[in-house]
């Protein structure tokens, strides 16, 4: 049984995936490059377990219990007895196949590791490597110790025993994991996501609304049905895919197709937008601001899930 569990990377993702499996009563053995990003990390940590404490997700116990369950390390030999591996580093191939060659070197051949990415191909991560066919993607999202999204990703040489494993540790999660079962850029979410993403810039581009219109229209809409019923029950409900089909016909050729970045999308990096890191994007923030919406953001996170634990009890 997996009970020992490594985790290489504890930027913003990666705290709260070890937070996941800290609640869940597994050991952890965190690695990143210093003592300073330890640091860092461990109250972050501890403040997220306080909040699912708060939320009525876990026991009061595990405030207790929880640092005896994490060890931290700086060197990749920290690792070499866990039984399952989430990566969980900047999003660069080169920085994630350097992990791996690290791994390799000290992790048993059978332990699965997992790479949390959101836009590399698996397949790609998997040349190369000595045993390919235990690599997997799983792909989180933030706030990852509060959200049911899990993302798993079979790459052309991935193992069903691997799938299998880490389908389980999941589950034993409490995520509601989904299988993308053939590895295309973006992989399920973020594909549709960014088709979304770049039909909104060139309805900017083109004059039809500004950024706040366009975030207004989505929020009193799309955030009405997203979260309860997908996109394909959304149609069923709501006429059924013959009437959609006549729409279809209308609009998706009129849809841009532009391979090159969106304009509005270009200006914005030129002025090194990073959002509310740095209070510049498609709306500019003072501190303050960045916090409310974050704030806002959060507890909006909570509800969902209680909501679809409550229409919607994992099995």
């Amino acid at each position: 049984m997996i009970r020992r569990i490594g985790i290489v990377g504890l930027g913003l993702l990666g705290r709260g995936i070890t937070a996941c499996f800290l609640e869940k009563g597994f050991e952890v053995v965190a690695l990143t490059r210093n003592h300073e990003e330890h640091e860092f990390a461990f109250p972050i940590i501890g403040a997220m377990l306080s909040e699912l404490v708060d939320r009525g997700v876990a026991s009061s116990k595990i405030l207790k219990l929880w640092k005896g369950n994490f060890k931290q390390v700086t060197d990749t030999n920290g690792l070499a007895d866990c039984q399952f591996i989430i990566e969980s580093v900047f999003e660069d191939l080169a920085t994630k196949q350097k992990v791996f060659d690290d791994l390799e070197k000290v992790v048993p051949h059978d332990v699965v590791i997992a790479s949390n990415t959101s836009a590399i191909p698996i397949s790609v991560l998997q040349q190369s490597r000595k045993n390919p066919g235990r690599f997997v993607g799983m792909h989180w999202a933030e706030p990852a110790h509060a959200t049911r999204f899990l993302e798993l990703i079979q790459g052309e040489a991935t193992s069903k025993q691997a799938m299998d494993t880490t389908i389980e540790v999941s589950k034993l999660l409490g995520k509601d994991p989904v299988v993308c079962m053939k590895d295309v850029p973006g992989f399920i979410v973020n594909r549709i996501a960014y088709a979304m993403y770049r039909e909104a810039l060139h309805l900017v581009e083109t004059g039809v609304a500004d950024f706040e219109t366009i975030d207004r229209s989505l929020r009193n809409t799309l955030g009405l049905w997203a979260a309860s019923c997908g996109p394909f029950r959304w149609i069923d409900l709501t006429g059924g895919p013959s009437l959609y089909a006549k729409a279809m016909q209308r609009i998706v050729p009129t849809l841009t197709n532009d391979s090159a970045l969106p304009l509005p999308l270009e200006d914005l990096v030129k002025k090194d937008a990073h959002g509310i890191k740095n209070g510049v994007g498609f709306y500019n923030y003072t501190p303050e601001e960045s916090r409310i919406w974050e704030d806002r953001q959060r507890r909006h996170t909570w509800a969902v899930k209680h909501w679809l634990d409550s229409e919607f009890p994992l099995k």
